[in-house]
């Protein structure tokens, strides 16, 4: 199960796991991008899409969980992935940004944790992965929203790590930097604005902060994942993996 599988890092994430033959379940609240996506996957025989969800909706989220217990039993892998962002001065933030996004970001795993745990532990086994940020282990201006739900959410995460582990259950945190997805073409001009420079010059000067040159890809983030799902990683729990580019190295 995958949110925010639409697009960027999520639809990465479902094309991979549909690589390995697993079933897909992903949920995002753009009904037409998981259309898109069923289309994509269909070939491969294992997709399988929700209606539109939005995470941060207690009864969506139940819906979905339900539907995907009906169909196949079990949910053996969880993947936190839906997020929002935006850059934005704390005294300009609107108190609907900052709600909105700590909704999305950290109730959103916290709901879908919440939903899918009594089947993991009936199952006797689980993997959960949350999605977290180099800007959940170090703060930024004009992020203050963003920030706090990532830090939010590596704590959730080696919370439930130490509470479940004794259960078979493991829990852990990617964190990416920098992803140029769809997310960045609203925020690109509010980053060049903090900067003072063009929106064309920042992807430059991003990639200038990053030792190995360049920005991450929404496939290096999935390849993580994968791992983390996988039984390779059955003695990691409560870990938060950075996968920036050696941007950030703890």
């Amino acid at each position: 199960m995958i949110t925010g599988a639409g697009r960027g890092i999520g639809r990465a994430i479902a094309e991979a796991f549909a690589r390995e033959g697993a079933n897909v379940v992903g949920c995002d609240r753009d009904a037409a991008s998981l259309e898109d996506l069923a289309q994509s996957l269909g070939a491969t025989g294992v997709a399988h899409l929700e209606p539109a969800c939005d995470v941060s909706v207690a009864h969506d989220v139940q819906r979905t969980v339900d539907a995907a217990i009906e169909r196949f039993g079990t949910v053996d892998i969880l993947v936190n992935n839906a997020g929002v962002s935006s850059i934005v001065p704390f005294l300009d933030m609107t108190d609907d940004v900052w709600d909105n996004t700590l909704a999305v970001n950290l109730c959103g795993a916290y709901l879908f944790c919440k939903a899918v745990l009594p089947h993991m532990l009936a199952a006797g086994r689980g993997r959960i992965v949350n999605m977290g940020s180099q800007s959940g282990k170090q703060g930024n201006s004009h992020y203050a929203a963003y920030c706090a739900s990532k830090f939010g959410v590596i704590g959730l995460t080696q919370s439930l790590a130490l509470e479940f582990a004794d259960r078979a259950i493991t829990v852990n945190a990617v964190c990416p930097g920098v992803v140029f997805t769809p997310l960045w073409d609203s925020m690109l001009p509010d980053y060049a604005r903090k900067r003072a420079m063009q929106p064309a010059e920042v992807k430059a000067y991003l990639e200038s902060k990053i030792p190995l040159g360049r920005l991450a890809q929404p496939a290096d983030v999935a390849k993580v994942v994968l791992f983390l799902a996988s039984d390779e990683a059955d003695y990691m729990t409560g870990q938060a993996i950075n996968v920036a580019g050696g941007a950030i190295m703890y």
